[in-house]
């Protein structure tokens, strides 16, 4: 039976849809009111408070600790400043992907790192005969994420920290209400965003601090369904949502290397020999048979379908090969903009959903409402606004140094969870916001 997190006392109150699901071994709140746009629209617009507790947290120490990260995961943790934090994968011996997770660097041997599934044993199987310990202290820290536009600006006023130049994907260490914390500007959103690390007795404190201060900068706790959705749009992926550990995995090809996943940066192998190199350089050499994406393009002329199956079948037709079970449909606009790290997600994506009318024009199972002349031409005119709106994103990306890759719009988006429709619900003018906070700065 679940148990609550450090937070529980604090989020059961607020939890008054009473929806939870299980994470770990914790419950945890899939939505605090009866749908989750608020805590979504909290997350882009201004500041989205997420107990992320039931991660699991692992503390690596001792002489060799490097040695042993190194031989697990599949980058090169000798490139890894102190304060640096990284985001990697580890493998089986045959190069598929066994879990993928963040580790932060705090000393020159000290490593804190986070894990979906539970990783103790494997770690230290592959630490024996090393000058190393690997502590679980899943249930000794507990952690927020903190993130939106707002946040950065909440955090300087609360935390006695430094903020103002931390930079993304890095952690420094400072006081919230009094408690000693780690920060880390990092997140699972796509959005400007940090995770703060806090010794589980003192939870609640931090807590109450950040909600108290943030209600000047409209802070709300948010839920598991605001946090898929956000995360789908930045192009994060999820285990057993959008891969299998090869360690659960029944058959073969539920088995992933790097290279499927998206995840070929982050394979080193100019690096010391780490588990699975072997396997991973054969799949390098020879390629991959396949590849998880998200499938994006035009349906321009193609409004027939009538469910989400005819959806997909109809674009996997134009995709042979593709398996649908797997598609990450990532947004009616994708941006993919170069020379931004310190603004931008993981990949450098970020997604802007552009205004559809699907309340207006289609039923329950998409089928249209208005004469088929009727719907056309208001497709039509809405396309023609999405290519002014792109057009201007172009010039704005442009403008502040940066490169637009590519620009490509869907009539739908699907939460890759739940296939549950979003466009229709956050228009164009939440994204054109959270763009010009990115562009310039001001949400740093």
């Amino acid at each position: 039976m679940p148990i609550g997190t450090a937070f529980h006392e604090r989020t059961f109150a607020l939890c008054h849809s009473l929806n939870y699901r299980e994470w770990s071994g914790y419950y945890t709140v899939s939505v605090y009111e009866v749908h989750h746009e608020h805590e979504y629209n909290a997350i882009r617009n201004s500041a989205g408070l997420i107990d992320i507790t039931p991660l699991y947290k692992y503390l690596v120490t001792g002489k060799d600790a490097t040695k042993l990260v190194n031989r697990v995961i599949t980058r090169d943790i000798n490139k890894v400043a102190v304060g640096q934090v990284i985001y990697c994968c580890w493998c089986d011996e045959q190069g598929k992907v066994i879990d993928d997770g963040t580790i932060s660097r705090l000393d020159e041997n000290v490593y804190r790192w986070t894990a979906a599934d539970p990783s103790l044993r494997w770690f230290r199987q592959n630490g024996l005969n090393m000058d190393v310990q690997v502590e679980d202290i899943s249930e000794k820290v507990a952690a927020l994420a903190l993130q939106g536009p707002t946040s950065g600006k909440l955090l300087k006023s609360v935390a006695e920290a430094e903020i103002s130049n931390l930079k993304y994907f890095r952690v420094t260490r400072g006081k919230i209400a009094g408690v000693a914390v780690d920060i880390s500007r990092t997140g699972y959103t796509g959005d400007l965003g940090y995770e703060i690390w806090v010794p589980w007795n003192d939870a609640v404190k931090v807590w109450d601090a950040l909600m108290a201060k943030g209600k000047q900068f409209d802070i709300h706790a948010a839920g598991m369904l605001a946090l898929d959705v956000a995360r789908v749009e930045a192009g994060l992926l999820l285990i057993e949502v959008d891969y299998t550990s090869s360690k659960k995995a029944l058959i073969p090809s539920q088995k992933y290397s790097p290279y499927e996943l998206g995840f070929g940066k982050m394979v080193h192998l100019d690096k010391e020999n780490f588990i699975g190199k072997s396997a991973l350089a054969r799949d390098q050499k020879h390629g991959g048979a396949r590849q998880l994406a998200g499938l994006l393009g035009t349906l321009a002329g193609e409004w027939q379908w009538q469910s989400t199956g005819e959806y997909l079948g109809a674009l996997a037709q134009r995709a042979p090969g593709v398996d649908c079970a797997y598609l990450i449909p990532h947004g009616a606009l994708r941006l993919a903009v170069m020379g931004m790290e310190d603004r931008l997600s993981t990949g450098l994506v970020l997604l802007l959903i552009a205004p559809n009318r699907h309340q207006d024009l289609q039923g329950e199972r998409g089928q249209s409402n208005l004469p088929p002349a009727a719907l056309r031409e208001t497709v039509l005119r809405e396309r023609r606004d999405l290519d002014a709106e792109a057009a201007t994103v172009r010039r704005l990306v442009t403008e502040s140094r940066g490169e637009v890759i590519e620009v490509l719009d869907l009539v739908l988006v699907y939460c890759a969870h739940n296939f549950q429709r979003v466009a229709e619900l956050y228009p164009w003018s939440i994204y054109t916001g959270h763009f010009h906070n990115l562009v310039g700065g001001k949400g740093a």
